[in-house]
């Protein structure tokens, strides 16, 4: 199954990019065993209008043109709903057996447009805080990451 990130903003060298690298590695390597591919990554580059709107429509944009069809859209938005490990690795899996692929969308410092948080399958929150796109990139691969381990019966997760 296609796993794929589409992010608004790039990653520069640093302590994210190595941590988030480390955990795209880790379910690169655990995740054919469970059934899938290496994880696409898409970086889509701040839009530079001068107005929120504006800036996220033109990022939608640039973002709706690289989701398959036939694929369940996951929203990162500090409005949905607060899953745990356990719910993710669920609906994780869900696609999987499904032969769906699954397109996480992580927005700019504007947040997503409201089209896309409409068009999105669910939407999740890493709590009620906000946090800055690189942060949830590191926390989305760790989960999907854990998600892997989880329903590969992997011991990374002890909860």
């Amino acid at each position: 199954m296609r796993v794929i990130v589409i992010a608004v903003g790039k990653l520069k060298q640093g302590p994210e990019r190595e941590l988030a690298d480390r955990y795209r590695e880790r379910f690169d390597e655990s995740g054919r065993k469970t059934g899938f591919r290496a994880i696409e990554l898409h970086e889509i580059p701040e839009s530079r209008a001068r107005d929120a709107a504006t800036r996220m429509a033109e990022e939608a944009s640039a973002i709706a043109a690289l989701i398959p069809e036939k694929s369940v859209t996951v929203a990162l938005d500090e409005r949905g709903e607060a899953v745990d490990s356990a719910k993710f690795a669920r609906h994780f899996g869900k696609n999987r057996d499904q032969g769906l692929p699954t397109v996480f969308l992580i927005g700019g410092a504007d947040g997503l447009s409201p089209e896309l948080r409409r068009k999105a399958k669910i939407s999740i929150a890493f709590g009620r805080a906000t946090w800055p796109h690189q942060m949830v990139r590191v926390m989305l691969l760790e989960q999907i990451y854990r998600a892997a381990t989880i329903l590969s019966g992997h011991p990374y997760h002890r909860a």
